[in-house]
Protein backbone atom coordinates (compact mmCIF):
# COMPACT_ATOMS: atom_id res chain seq x y z
CA UNK A 1 0.00 0.00 0.00
CA UNK A 2 1.39 3.35 -0.83
CA UNK A 3 -0.08 6.48 1.26
CA UNK A 4 1.12 9.92 -0.18
CA UNK A 5 0.54 13.20 1.91
CA UNK A 6 0.31 16.13 -0.05
CA UNK A 7 1.20 19.43 0.39
CA UNK A 8 3.63 22.32 0.81
CA UNK A 9 4.49 21.53 4.60
CA UNK A 10 2.56 23.85 6.27
CA UNK A 11 1.54 22.64 9.90
CA UNK A 12 -1.80 21.15 8.89
CA UNK A 13 0.19 18.62 5.95
CA UNK A 14 2.69 17.85 8.44
CA UNK A 15 -0.19 16.97 11.09
CA UNK A 16 -2.14 15.22 8.56
CA UNK A 17 1.82 12.91 7.92
CA UNK A 18 1.56 12.44 11.56
CA UNK A 19 -2.08 11.28 11.87
CA UNK A 20 -1.42 8.98 8.76
CA UNK A 21 1.77 7.18 10.60
CA UNK A 22 -0.24 6.61 13.13
CA UNK A 23 -2.73 4.82 11.54
CA UNK A 24 -0.63 3.01 9.86
CA UNK A 25 1.01 1.62 12.66
CA UNK A 26 -2.36 1.22 14.59
CA UNK A 27 -4.00 -0.89 11.08
CA UNK A 28 -0.11 -3.03 11.43
CA UNK A 29 -0.50 -2.86 7.57
CA UNK A 30 2.99 -3.00 5.28
CA UNK A 31 2.58 0.61 3.78
CA UNK A 32 5.17 2.80 2.61
CA UNK A 33 4.11 6.86 3.28
CA UNK A 34 5.48 9.27 0.73
CA UNK A 35 5.68 13.17 1.30
CA UNK A 36 4.78 15.05 -1.77
CA UNK A 37 5.38 18.95 -1.98
CA UNK A 38 6.27 19.51 -5.97
CA UNK A 39 3.26 21.58 -6.88
CA UNK A 40 2.80 20.54 -10.09
CA UNK A 41 2.73 17.10 -8.99
CA UNK A 42 -0.04 17.74 -6.66
CA UNK A 43 -2.14 19.61 -9.05
CA UNK A 44 -1.83 16.48 -11.33
CA UNK A 45 -3.83 14.48 -8.54
CA UNK A 46 -6.66 17.46 -9.08
CA UNK A 47 -6.05 18.74 -5.77
CA UNK A 48 -6.86 22.05 -5.23
CA UNK A 49 -6.72 22.58 -1.69
CA UNK A 50 -4.06 20.72 0.74
CA UNK A 51 -3.49 18.62 2.94
CA UNK A 52 -4.54 16.03 0.64
CA UNK A 53 -4.53 12.09 1.26
CA UNK A 54 -3.67 9.89 -1.51
CA UNK A 55 -3.82 5.63 -0.74
CA UNK A 56 -2.78 3.78 -3.96
CA UNK A 57 -3.10 6.43 -6.25
CA UNK A 58 -6.77 6.95 -5.19
CA UNK A 59 -7.67 10.58 -3.66
CA UNK A 60 -9.56 10.15 -0.32
CA UNK A 61 -9.42 13.40 1.16
CA UNK A 62 -8.78 16.94 0.73
CA UNK A 63 -8.51 20.39 2.31
CA UNK A 64 -8.68 18.88 5.73
CA UNK A 65 -6.73 17.32 8.35
CA UNK A 66 -8.12 13.75 9.39
CA UNK A 67 -7.46 11.61 12.27
CA UNK A 68 -5.68 8.29 12.55
CA UNK A 69 -9.48 6.80 13.23
CA UNK A 70 -11.01 8.32 10.36
CA UNK A 71 -7.92 7.08 8.06
CA UNK A 72 -7.90 4.07 9.61
CA UNK A 73 -11.69 3.96 8.29
CA UNK A 74 -10.52 5.19 4.56
CA UNK A 75 -7.86 2.45 4.48
CA UNK A 76 -9.62 -0.71 4.98
CA UNK A 77 -12.63 0.89 2.73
Amino acid sequence: MIIKVLGTGCAKCKKLEQEAIKAVEELGVEASIEKVTDLNKIMDYGVMMTPALVVNEKVVSAGRVLSAKQIIKLIED
